[in-house]
């Protein structure tokens, strides 16, 4: 009884292998082809290249005192829109105040003198008819009476510019706009001339952005540009280049440009959003453009780049031109319609097997037509 038991689970067992053996050998082959991300060359002059840019107003002005003193009162903050004439900010008036009645003090002083030098003179010019005073003795007195002309001028401009001064003590707006930043704070001493708030003041909006030093030859002041803001992805605003700088920035060697947004366009964008803006390149010499990482070192240290066929990596030998922000003209054996290797050639081997994928991860059928089935 126990050998049949035995003999009975023995069966089982091998009948439990023969099926799991079975079920095994109907999985399919695990792909271990290796993906790479492809790019097809874009022809030299036809692709638009992107800068990033941020977008500003057109006039943005620093308002500053144009008296020193103590800060007592910041009317606004950063974001607040602001009329024509609004008051921004104040200053301690007192010591203008009392700079202006000192000023009015000494104007009274001058028109005294001024009364009384011309009494004077008035006495002497009719001695001097008389004969009893000598001319030299008027002239004298008439000099004097000019002197008390000028202080009395002087006193009184004095006192017209320290009156002014004293309405300096408020901040105003120049005209109707947005602050965009403050940089100083009620209790601050503050400077003639320091800035105290930004104002971007309404009208024209512009995006501003950095154009490469290789490529300022390609772009001139009214040439077509299309905004695309970050919050709206695919979603393109016409505009044009408005000023483009007449020297690079001695840091970044690059040239700061404005790319002013049409009418309709203006009502569309906010002060300080992030943007990105195309520029169709002038020209175009029939080289093929691929992206700085598809360039790799061939033989001989010479320059290469490795493109799917059929589904196989090749190494084709090119010619690189000059080096791009982002991309670099080829001449060689590189076909328009090639399927570049945009990153991750310096892992693959020649004739290797690869799964081509776009920047999604998406399948591109294109590059991997007649791929040989796997083992």
């Amino acid at each position: 009884m126990k050998n049949g038991f035995q003999a009975l689970r023995g069966t089982a067992l091998a009948v439990m292998v023969a099926l799991m053996s079975a079920c095994g050998s109907d999985h399919a082959p695990v792909d271990a082809r290796r993906p790479v991300w492809v790019v097809q060359p874009q022809p030299g002059g036809g692709a638009a290249l992107a800068f990033p840019g941020e977008v500003r107003a057109r006039e943005e002005s620093p308002l500053s005192f144009r008296v020193g003193g103590k800060l007592v009162r910041r009317a606004v903050d950063a974001g607040a829109r602001v009329e024509r004439g609004q008051v921004l900010a104040e200053l301690d008036p007192a010591d203008q105040a009392l700079q202006a009645q000192a000023a009015q003090a000494q104007l009274a002083a001058a028109e005294a003198g001024l009364v009384r030098a011309k009494g004077d003179l008035d006495r002497y010019a009719r001695l001097v008819d008389q004969q009893l005073v000598s001319r030299s003795t008027y002239d004298a007195q008439k000099a004097a009476y000019e002197a008390a002309v000028g202080q009395a001028r002087a006193a009184r401009a004095q006192w017209e510019v320290t009156r002014n001064q004293a309405g300096y003590a408020e901040l105003r707006a120049p005209d109707a706009g947005v602050i965009a930043s403050r940089q100083a704070e009620a209790g601050q001493v503050v400077a003639a001339g320091q800035t105290i708030f930004v104002m971007a003041a309404d009208g024209g909006r512009e995006v501003a952005i950095d154009l490469p030093e290789d490529r300022i030859r390609q772009f001139k002041v009214g040439d077509a540009a299309q905004v695309e803001l970050w919050s709206a992805p695919g979603r393109r605003l016409p505009g044009t280049i408005r000023e483009i700088a007449p020297a690079a920035d001695a840091q970044t060697r690059s040239f700061a440009a404005r790319v002013a947004l049409d009418a309709g366009a203006r009502d569309q964008v906010e002060l300080g959003q992030s943007a990105r803006v195309y520029l169709a390149q002038a020209g175009g010499d029939g080289s093929l453009h691929v992206p700085l990482s598809a360039l790799q070192r061939g033989e001989g240290d010479a320059a290469a780049v490795w493109v799917v066929r059929q589904g196989k990596a090749l190494r084709i030998p090119v010619t690189a031109g000059t080096f791009g922000s982002d991309s670099v003209p080829v001449s060689g054996g590189l076909q328009a319609g090639d399927w570049v290797v945009a990153a991750g050639g310096h892992l693959l081997r020649e004739g290797e097997a690869v799964a081509p994928v776009d920047r999604d991860n998406r399948p591109v059928a294109g590059a991997a037509a007649a791929q040989p089935k796997a083992d």
